[in-house]
């Protein structure tokens, strides 16, 4: 049972809560020790209440996802996980991450406990809305990046919160065209807002985001906040990196079928996944050694 529950949780997909961690790297705060150990705590934190968001998911779409051709292979889903199991680690690891918030900062417990309440509230009803479904996964990515801000106590910058609000508005509607993709006739059994949904205008809306994305984070690099703070407008040159970053990520959206998610897809992309890497080291050269 125990490894059907880690399962269950996903910490697959923790890479998201990277985002919490975010303001750390852009306020030039990493090689302050005290700064440094409280943003960990806090992707902690938030990675022990997303592990719990995701089994509030799978108890409340039990049914869909049996209908799922991939979901169907999920613990609960399949049975290899118990429903009053995972309710009981659902509440244990909410209760210990809002319990850890409210240690690293009483700020820090609002940002996660609203975080909670938004997806029992999506859960529950804002899912089946079209566009409001994925606002509120936008919402979820913009509420990471504050908790990261309180947890160090700088300020939030506009500009990441904007680029934030772009690129998690893609990544939600890609996360919805690879299931419409997926899901073809039976799409409406698998996930009720799909029927909503049409093709065509989720690749406008991807298309119009990703240029967005791009031009708001190119004139980021060139802004007066940015250079006044790093000292530098090198950071322009990562802009070939995130350009490629979106282009590859809108491409496994649209032809990639081995993967719930597009997530999924990316984390097995190993092109991808060089281009992170690359994009990183880069941001650390030009901000902090450069």
């Amino acid at each position: 049972m125990f490894l059907a529950l880690v399962k269950a949780a996903r910490p697959h997909q923790w890479i998201k809560n990277a985002f919490v961690a975010a303001p750390l790297v852009f306020a030039l705060r990493i090689y302050d020790v005290a700064s440094v150990l409280r943003s960990v705590a806090a992707v902690a934190c938030f990675c022990i209440l997303s592990s719990a968001v995701y089994l509030l998911n799978d108890l409340a779409d039990v049914e869909k996802d049996r209908a799922h051709p991939t979901k169907k292979n999920r613990p609960i889903a399949s049975g290899t996980l118990s429903v009053p199991a995972a309710r009981v680690a659902l509440a244990s690891l909410a209760l210990a991450a809002l319990l850890g918030a409210l240690v690293i900062s009483p700020n820090l417990l609002l940002v996660a406990a609203g975080y909670f309440v938004l997806n029992i509230a999506y859960t529950f009803g804002l899912k089946r809305v079209p566009f409001v479904d994925v606002g509120c996964i936008s919402l979820g990515f913009l509420l990471r990046v504050l908790a990261g801000t309180f947890a160090i106590g700088v300020p939030a910058s506009p500009w990441l919160l904007i680029c934030t609000g772009l690129l998690s508005s893609l990544l939600g509607f890609g996360k919805r065209a690879h299931e419409l993709r997926l899901a073809g006739e039976g799409k409406g059994k698998q996930r009720d807002v799909l029927e909503r949904y049409h093709p065509g205008i989720l690749r406008v809306l991807m298309a119009l985001l990703a240029m967005a994305t791009v031009a708001t984070y190119s004139l980021y690099t060139q802004s007066i906040h940015a250079v006044s703070l790093f000292h530098t407008r090198g950071l322009a040159l990562t802009v070939p990196c995130a350009v490629f970053g979106i282009v590859r990520f809108v491409w496994l959206t649209f032809n990639k079928v081995d993967a719930e998610s597009p997530t999924d897809s990316m984390l097995r992309d190993k092109i991808f996944l060089a281009n992170l890497v690359v994009y990183a080291a880069a941001v650390a050269v030009i901000l902090y050694w450069a």
